[in-house]
């Protein structure tokens, strides 16, 4: 009986645990139509992935891709909620970040009617919002980073529940529709780099949810929007927006501000903006906003300030004020005109805090001892050559003039043809003099926003290959995150050419959102603007392509400098965050002039000339000795011609080319004999008379007036046992006799020495 209990309960405990599976399997399930939706949507994206024979929804790694250190900015998850009324799970949010998806918004995202959520951030999809989309209720919806163009469409209005909306790194253009200013319950606008233009709509006014607010890099015209109403921003982003100045006072309603940045406005000059309530701003910049004065006192109350930029401004007077910031970790009062001592509290700052004072005005008697990685007072101080003073240089006084000078930027030492290129593998940094060999160095200025400081990295590396016979200087270059000067001193005045070198390294040219980045900056040579809004790939025609451009330039006192700036133009999240900013290869320098002789070369000169000199003389006194030893041999030989004539000789004198002739060219096949006077050769005359030819060696110890005697001797003795001599040549340093030739090889006993008959 207990047994068949046992057996009974759990037959009913089985039954209930396949029940309550079923039911959950059953709960997990999306609905049809959903699940079709989700094929539509596949397809307008080019996602191929999708594994749908899984659930989308039960948290598999198909749907669901467990995030990788590796792939920092891939997400791939599609979350469902399946804890609606009706028992179902329904899709919530779809993130695809990083995926490349090279296809559309997909209209059918209305078809998911709890979809609330979507992220398409870095991917290469292309056309514009889809009408569909002013239907659906979505409350997050981020396209950044894609090919989206054309204007914002103006049903966009229709999407009220919209509470971020990010269409960052775009192709937006167009002005911004009024329409966009009924989305009340917007917290987080995100516009930047885009190509908007036209007025900012009053209409955006009604935003009064914002928290976030970013405009940068656009092509708006007219004044700065009020700000009167956005009195919960948190950040505030407008760099390199088109707008002009001043900031408007309005900017004193936002004291829940914690982040403000505002640079590049045209316009006139204006007075530093009321900033006064904003005691918990964390990250101030106002750059090159034309404000001019003081720095209030107010700043000083900021005690939670972190990052402060005011660079490049017309502010004046000191900077002790600001001494009671303590938490600040990097300072940029850069291009200003401060004036007055160094603050001593300032020269003995940790280091782990940057300040960078360059391009100002202080009195040079406060300079520090010693130069520090981090303060850069490259050109602080008032009077004089800018880029003499300073003890760093001081300690390199120039010893000659240069007339050229070739930099590898961000690279090692190269050599193209017969230039050398010095190396520049300074790490650089944040607020960073450098000087290489006392005749040349670099200041770097800034930092990559949203990095910690310290892995800011201001070298870029190429990723392929680029051809060519420079190519060694396109495996890197210099990136600088704001403003990077390279300076030259020690030239001599005149006239030069500046040849600056670019590539565009870090972008990719494929189908991918690495492809998607906007280089742009300006480029100044003795503090005036040659190249605005500089655009290396556009220039160029694409990525990893070398671009050269060349300038005229006029050296005095001895310096150049050129400065690479950024003016919040272009992107700053592709490929990833910290790549932005001015990208230079290498620098070239050569004088239009032909440099004047040194002590040193007028010394190699006169040595070099003295050798010419001397090899000069040595080869006439050879080429003399060798005349004169062949006249001396023509002339004994014309004596001995004279001598020969003058004798009463019986004989014939012959050529030189009868006895060629003779002898066939002194065939081997013609020799008689060998004796230690020479050669013996039987050969025919022209008239057929066989004759033999005695060759007088140059080794035989008979000499010329032996060979006189000889013929003499033997032109005047007729007899029967005698071998009679016909004549003799003397031409071409040769000495023959020619005789007649004796049948039977008689001729050897007449001729030879060992003649025994």
């Amino acid at each position: 009986m207990l047994r068949s209990c046992n057996l009974l309960l759990i037959f009913y405990t089985i039954v209930i645990c396949f029940t309550a599976g079923n039911i959950e399997a059953q709960s997990s399930q999306l609905p049809k139509d959903e699940v079709d939706a989700l094929k539509e949507i596949a397809t307008e994206l080019g996602k191929k992935d999708w594994d749908f024979k899984q659930n989308p929804c039960d948290g598999n790694s198909n749907w669901s891709t467990p995030k990788r250190k590796d792939m920092p900015l891939y997400n791939n998850t599609l979350v469902c909620n399946c804890t609606s009324p009706d028992g179902l799970c329904h899709v919530q949010s779809i993130f695809l970040k990083g995926q490349d998806l090279a296809g559309v918004l997909p209209s059918s995202l209305a078809k998911l009617p709890y979809l609330k959520k979507i992220d398409f951030n870095r991917n290469y999809l292309s056309g514009t919002i889809p009408p569909e989309w002013a239907s659906t209720k979505l409350e997050f919806m981020v396209v950044s980073a894609n090919r989206l163009s054309g204007p914002i469409p103006e049903y966009i209005g229709n999407m009220t529940s919209l509470t971020v909306m990010s269409l960052e790194t775009n192709l937006f253009n167009g002005s911004l529709p009024v329409e966009v200013g009924k989305l009340v319950n917007l917290q987080n606008l995100v516009l930047s780099a885009n190509n908007f233009t036209g007025e900012w709509p009053v209409e955006l006014n009604n935003l009064t949810k914002l928290i976030e607010l970013r405009m940068s890099s656009n092509s708006f015209v007219g004044k700065l929007p009020n700000f009167e109403s956005w009195k919960n921003l948190q950040m505030l982003e407008i760099e390199g927006s088109g707008f002009e100045g001043p900031i408007p006072p309005s900017v004193s309603n936002l004291t829940s501000l914690t982040e403000l940045r505002i640079s590049d406005l045209k316009g006139g000059a204006s007075e530093f903006p009321p900033l006064r309530n904003m005691t918990g701003m964390t990250k101030l910049v106002l750059r090159s906003c034309n404000i001019v004065g003081m720095i209030p006192d107010f700043v000083a109350d900021m005690s939670e300030l972190r990052f402060l930029d005011l660079s490049f401004n017309k502010l004046e007077g000191g900077i002790a004020n600001i001494e009671s910031l303590t938490n600040l970790e990097a300072t940029y009062l850069t291009a200003n005109a401060f004036v007055g001592p160094i603050p001593e509290w300032l020269k003995s700052r940790d280091t782990r805090y940057v300040i960078d004072l360059s391009y100002n005005k202080f009195d040079e008697s406060s300079e520090p001892s010693t130069c520090r990685d981090n303060l850069n007072l490259f050109r602080s101080f008032n009077g004089g050559n800018f880029i003499e003073q300073g003890k760093c240089l001081s300690m390199n006084p120039c010893s000659e003039d240069q007339y050229s000078l070739h930099i590898n930027c961000g690279g090692g030492r190269v050599t193209i043809g017969n230039t050398t290129f010095e190396a520049d593998e300074d790490p650089a940094g944040a607020a960073k003099f450098v000087y290489w060999k006392g005749n040349w160095g670099s200041s770097s200025t800034g930092h990559f926003w949203d990095r910690v400081i310290s892995l800011n990295d201001y070298k870029a590396d190429n990723i392929s290959a680029i051809t060519g016979d420079e190519a060694q200087l396109y495996m890197t270059a210099h990136l600088s995150p704001l403003s990077l000067t390279y300076f030259a001193r020690c030239l001599a005045n005149g006239s030069y050419t500046l040849t600056l070198h670019f590539a565009e390294i870090v972008f990719r040219d494929n189908r991918s959102f690495q492809s998607l980045g906007r280089r742009i900056f300006d480029v100044y040579i003795q503090d005036e603007l040659k190249l605005k809004d500089f655009d290396i790939e556009r220039v160029a025609g694409g990525v990893d392509k070398a671009l050269k451009e060349k300038f005229n330039v006029t050296v005095k006192d001895k310096t150049l400098d050129v400065r690479f700036q950024y003016a919040g133009k272009g992107t700053t999240s592709i490929p990833s965050r910290g790549k932005y900013g001015p990208l230079v290869s290498a620098i070239s320098l050569e004088a239009n002039f032909k440099p004047p002789p040194t002590q040193e070369n007028s010394s190699n000169r006169k040595k070099k000339i003295l050798i010419v000199v001397g090899a000069v003389m040595f080869s006439l006194a050879l080429i003399l000795m060798i005349l004169f030893v062949a006249w001396r041999k023509r002339r004994n030989r014309n004596l001995m011609e004279q001598e020969l004539r003058g004798l009463d000789l019986q004989t014939g004198i012959f050529t030189f080319r009868q006895i060629k002739a003779a002898t066939s060219n002194f065939d081997a096949a013609n020799k008689l004999g060998e004796g230690g006077f020479g050669s013996v050769y039987k050969g025919t005359l022209a008239d057929g008379t066989i004759i033999a030819v005695k060759q007088l060696s140059s080794k035989s110890r008979q000499g010329n007036r032996e060979f006189v005697n000889e013929i003499g001797m033997m032109s005047g003795l007729r007899h029967p046992n005698l071998v009679r001599l016909y004549g003799c040549c003397v031409e071409r340093n040769q000495l023959l006799l020619v005789y007649e030739y004796m049948e039977n090889n008689c001729l050897s006993h007449v001729l030879f020495v060992n003649c025994r008959s």
